[in-house]
């Protein structure tokens, strides 16, 4: 799932249309037997898709670095790699603006075409079910899964604590933020000491305690951490530490009975995988650890 982030500031419920992701002219093209050109898996999309030339996408933009908006735009990870997979296939990826909780209901009734939101690829979400009742709430949801996510340990620079796993915080202080997968994680360590849990509403707040030392570190989703180690300070006041903690794919969600899409959205992240141009963008988010060798569907538990 995706956690209780809320790095940035955007205001209104209503869904909030932003588009113009980077440059989506087509990378390579090919002549057509009309003579006209076409990106290399243009033939892929379905034909409604490729009438429209625009794939609709939710997105709820509240997740530095994965998706948010700056400057009226929609940036991050997954707006760059949606303008990756447009060269592809020839067509432009257009992001909505909605609630997280609301982005699989909007999607099942056509609002959008997928959905791209750092969504955690789960059984309940492909089989349409409610994860508290296990009652059948929508039709099952295809996954294409692009990105690894755990949770993850920030220090100040330097490490002055040795600080590599969540042991090593037992009889220590750590930030997290309220409610999120992290607090779960140390609130369930075994220690001889507990750890001095310290649970703040926003991971802004947790950085910020980390900041001044009243934590030695701050544990979070492990793109958001590895975000702030390379912006706050220039890079210079902080840095991941260990091994990402029980990661779980991301993926794009796609109604299942639009296999077309789906699978034209995987060939695409495939060939941008294969091409380096994936690579390129988690680098330029500091996300690389994240990375996937392929474009899977429905790997998530």
């Amino acid at each position: 799932m995706k956690h209780l982030a809320a790095l940035g500031a955007i205001t209104g419920a209503a869904a909030l249309a932003l588009s113009g992701c980077g440059d989506q002219t087509p990378k390579k093209v090919t002549p057509s037997a009309s003579g006209t050109v076409k990106a290399p898996l243009y033939d892929e999309l379905p034909a409604s898709v490729r009438q429209a030339g625009v794939v609709k996408v939710g997105s709820d933009m509240l997740y530095p670095p994965m998706e948010f908006v700056r400057n009226g735009k929609p940036v991050g990870v997954d707006p760059d790699l949606a303008t990756v997979m447009g060269r592809e296939l020839g067509v432009r990826f257009e992001f909505a603006n909605s609630a997280f909780d609301t982005l699989l209901t909007g999607l099942r009734a056509k609002h959008y075409d997928a959905v791209m939101s750092a969504m955690s690829d789960t059984k309940d979400r492909q089989e349409g079910l409610d994860p508290s009742t296990g009652e059948k709430i929508g039709e099952d949801i295809d996954f294409v899964d692009y990105f690894a996510s755990g949770s993850s340990i920030m220090v100040k620079k330097g490490n002055p604590e040795g600080v590599e796993s969540p042991a090593d915080l037992c009889g220590k202080k750590a930030a997290v933020q309220s409610g999120s997968t992290a607090y779960d994680l140390l609130q369930s360590q075994k220690c001889d000491e507990p750890i001095g849990i310290e649970a703040y509403d926003t991971h802004d707040e947790a950085q910020a305690r980390l900041k001044a030392g009243g934590v030695v570190a701050d544990v979070a989703d492990y793109p958001v951490v590895a975000y702030a180690a390379k912006t706050a300070g220039d890079g210079k006041d902080f840095e991941v530490v260990g091994e990402q903690i029980d990661p779980g794919p991301y993926g794009i969600a796609v109604p299942s009975s639009n296999t077309g899409l789906r699978d034209a959205l995987q060939a695409a992240l495939d060939a941008a995988i294969r091409d380096g141009s994936y690579g390129k963008v988690l680098s330029k988010w500091n996300v690389s650890e994240g990375a996937v060798t392929d474009a899977t569907i429905n790997s998530g538990t």
